[in-house]
């Protein structure tokens, strides 16, 4: 019997053996974390590649939203888009603030920054984006907005490392950025991720809300929590950032050969990338619209049955979730963008190493329905 293939999203992946030498090294020291070596060395070493002044690591993407928030010190309302992963609106809630949805542009699947002045009230504190995909939101119009009102900006740029704006890095924009180093990141650190900071104050206040508020061995002056990312993790974000090129450009080719074979497939609209050669490539969404033969979940079946698992990201809304739904914000009359959005879109199989082969068969089963 011949087993089928299975094609996913998958995490890109160095070499074994340099990751093995950092294992060794750090078994050798027996420092496991606590800001140790090569947590360090890879803090410094992502401030270079990523052209940004402060970078704090921490376990995770969520536990760095939290804290980011935290270190804000907001109030009240948070603006916020309902299409993301519930990470985002999580942290929000976390933070004991209220989250107000508002619509995404149709082109981007960002928040949408003519829609966002409306939501403004006087309880509104900040204003809480996400770089959906990689693809930058309009920093410039949620900036002026943030100023004229007097808000705070933090940006979720879980899915946008590496990528630049028409002013350089898209994480210099807003009072703080987040990253994710999850495993389905074109960047990853196993679990991980990173706040972006301006200053050396700010990022020293991050630090210590990161490590259960401690300043020094005797005093405590906030109430944190545990974020410090491993040794081994910072050990692998090390052995990534090697390579973390090369993965780039092979996505960049898979993306290329999913563009090229599905252009002409009526029905189907592949999103816009990042203009020239910012983007990381980690998703290939599209969106399966009202004169495409089928559904957009009767295609998920149709490729899952052949061996091919795409995935619906974002469905359904983090509004529609039992925990939100009962928000003002949350109504579908709000967000009839993000809801036929939720209901259109589908992110294809893309990893560096992925057979351009297996892309034109994928491309074969949904333009042959």
């Amino acid at each position: 019997m011949t087993r089928k293939t299975i094609h996913v999203t998958k995490p890109s992946l160095p070499p074994l053996e340099e990751f093995v030498q950092y294992l060794e090294q750090i078994w050798e020291s027996r420092l496991l974390t606590n800001c140790g070596p090569l947590h360090e060395e890879l803090e410094a070493a992502l401030c270079s590649y990523l052209k940004v002044p402060f970078v704090s690591l921490f376990n995770n993407a969520t536990v760095g939203l939290i804290t980011a928030l935290q270190a804000m010190e907001l109030t009240g309302e948070v603006i916020t888009t309902p299409f993301s992963f519930v990470a985002t609106t999580d942290a929000i809630v976390w933070n004991r603030l209220d989250p107000v949805f508002v619509d995404i542009d149709p082109t981007s699947l960002n928040l949408d920054p003519a829609k966002i002045e409306a939501a403004i009230t006087p309880r509104t504190t900040a204003i809480l984006p996400v770089h959906c995909y990689g693809n930058p939101c309009d920093v410039d119009a949620i900036d002026a907005i943030a100023k004229r009102h007097k808000l705070k900006v933090l940006y979720d740029a879980a899915h946008a490392f590496g990528v630049n704006c028409h002013c350089g890095s898209v994480l210099k924009h807003g009072d703080l950025s987040v990253l994710s180093f999850h495993a389905t990141k074109a960047f990853n650190t196993f679990e991980g991720g990173a706040i972006i900071s301006p200053t050396a104050a700010v990022k020293k206040k991050i630090d210590q809300l990161r490590n259960f508020g401690i300043v020094n061995e005797t005093s405590v002056n906030a109430v944190g929590m545990n974020g410090k990312m491993s040794e081994i993790n910072a050990a692998m974000g090390l052995v990534q950032l090697r390579h973390i090129d090369r993965f780039v450009a092979a996505r960049k080719q898979v993306d290329a050969e999913y563009r090229k074979q599905l252009k002409n497939v009526w029905g189907i609209r592949c999103l816009d990338g990042v203009a020239g050669e910012s983007s990381n490539y980690s998703y290939f969404p599209i969106l399966v619209e009202a004169d495409y033969p089928d559904s957009r979940d009767g295609l998920y079946e149709r490729l899952k049955s052949a061996g091919f698992f795409a995935r619906r990201y974002f469905h359904p809304l983090i509004s529609e979730f039992p925990v939100f739904n009962n928000l003002p914000s949350a109504s579908s009359e709000n967000l009839p963008t993000a809801t036929i959005a939720s209901r259109q879109i589908l992110c294809l199989p893309l990893y560096h190493d992925l057979d351009l082969s297996v892309v034109c068969e994928i491309a074969r089963l949904i333009g042959n329905c």
